[in-house]
Formats: structure tokens, sequence, C-alpha cells
């Protein structure tokens, strides 16, 4: 197989790609976004993916995905911030009819996690290493002694009167109006139920708001080594194509 894959990390709020070198976990191309149509359905989903094949000239070649639902044998099993159509759909077997090429499907937020695991924060952590994704949702992979729980949605625990990632996401702060005390202290409030549940050696922050890392860390009273992602948003494209290796 080729070092390089094309790894597309598909959200609620935009889908976004790179071609990555799987050995080294860098970029050997520009970064492409196009937003995710609000009618996300599978249908529109592909017109994106095509577009974007294009844009890299990569027909027929290996692409790794990352998807915003429940993954099992290339099934997505549910739909979190994407249109219902996806709920029990095969999207394994429909990407591959559609683009013709090899192709894996994995979690997003799983993606993620692989990729810090790999070469970002996560790397040489030992015991229980839990990565959240704060976006549109709240995604979670968790890895004990390095090997990925998959499938883990620590972003749809009951929480308050609904779930955790309608107080703590990215999506909730834009919202709800916070500034960065007031979600550090949402958030905060989140990940000591997380701890009460889990007992985490270490929490990641990732997402495009662990940019901003330092404006609420001050507002953390957890047990658990709590630290910034380091790849940032480019972890689920990044993971994606790396999982294609597996």
């Amino acid at each position: 197989m080729s070092k390089h894959v094309l790894g597309i990390d598909i959200g609620g709020t935009g889908t976004k790609g790179a071609i990555v070198n799987v050995k080294t976990g860098e970029f050997v191309s520009d970064k492409i976004k196009y937003k995710t149509p609000e009618e996300s359905t599978p249908k529109a989903i592909l017109s994106i993916i095509k577009n974007m094949i294009t844009d890299f000239e990569w027909e027929g070649k290996q692409i790794g995905f990352g998807f915003p639902a429940i993954i099992k044998q290339g099934m997505s099993c549910s739909a979190a911030n994407i249109h219902k159509d996806w709920i029990d759909f095969d999207i394994a077997t429909y990407f591959e009819e559609e683009l013709d090429c090899p192709l894996t499907v994995v979690n997003d937020a799983d993606s993620a996690g692989l990729a810090e695991l790999l070469f970002g924060a996560a790397k040489h952590k030992k015991g229980s290493v839990l990565l959240l994704t704060l976006g549109t949702g709240i995604g979670s992979a968790l890895f004990v002694d390095g090997r990925l729980v998959p499938n883990t949605e620590f972003g749809h625990l009951k929480w308050k009167k609904s779930i955790t990632e309608d107080y703590a996401s990215n999506r909730a702060r834009k919202a709800n109006n916070l500034d960065w005390p007031e979600f550090g202290k949402e958030l905060n409030a989140v990940l000591n139920h997380i701890e009460l549940l889990l007992s985490p050696d270490c929490i990641i922050i990732g997402g495009g708001i662990s940019k901003s890392f330092d404006e609420y860390v001050d507002c953390f009273d957890i047990k658990a080594e709590i630290i910034p992602a380091e790849l940032k948003n480019n972890a689920g494209i990044i993971g994606a194509a790396y999982y294609s290796t597996l």
C-alpha cells in the first residue's frame, strides 16, 4: 500500500480532507474544506466527496473516511449531527460502488484519537486516555494501554435536561454566548462527571477549540491530567487516512 492516503473528515458543519503521509502523519497536500450541507443526505455528502477527489486528482486510489456516527463493519449505526438517512446505512458499500476505489470508514472521534495516539498529544501515554473533540457536538475516543475502545459516545451522556454536548461543545458555547470562564465551568462539570464514571489517567481536549485551551484551563479541578490536542482540527483527517492501513 502507498504511504500516501487521502483522508476525509466528514463533520456536521464542515467536510475537510488532505493527502496524508501515513508513516509520519504529515500532510503532503493543502487541506481542502467544504461546508457540509444542511440537508446532509448520503447523496449530498457523496457530491462533496466527488468534488474533493477531483480537487486532489485522486481517482481510484485509497481513501480513509472519518464519519460522525457509530461505525460497525462499514455500517453507520447512528447519525450524530448529520442527516438521519445515515442511520443503519452501509456507508462502505455505498462509497465503494459510487467512487470505485478502496476505502475504509471509522468513527470521526476515533480517527482523531488514533492520530493523537500515534503522532500527537497521546503518544507514549500509558493507562486510559480519553480524547474529547469539542465542535458541533462532543466526540470521544478512549484508549486503554494504546488499544482503541471503539464507538464511545460521551457527548451523548444524559446531562441536566439533555446531553453533555448541549452544554459543553463549541456549538453550545456559541449558542449560549458563553465567555471562556463560563464555558470552562460548564466543561469542568462535564469532565468531573466523566471522571466519576471512567477514572481516566489523561484527558485530551481536541477540536478547533483546543487552540484556545489556555483561556479556560484554569477552570478545571479534575484529578486526571488534562492537556490540549496537538493536531487540532487536522487529527480527524490524519487518523482517517492511517486507519485505512490497519
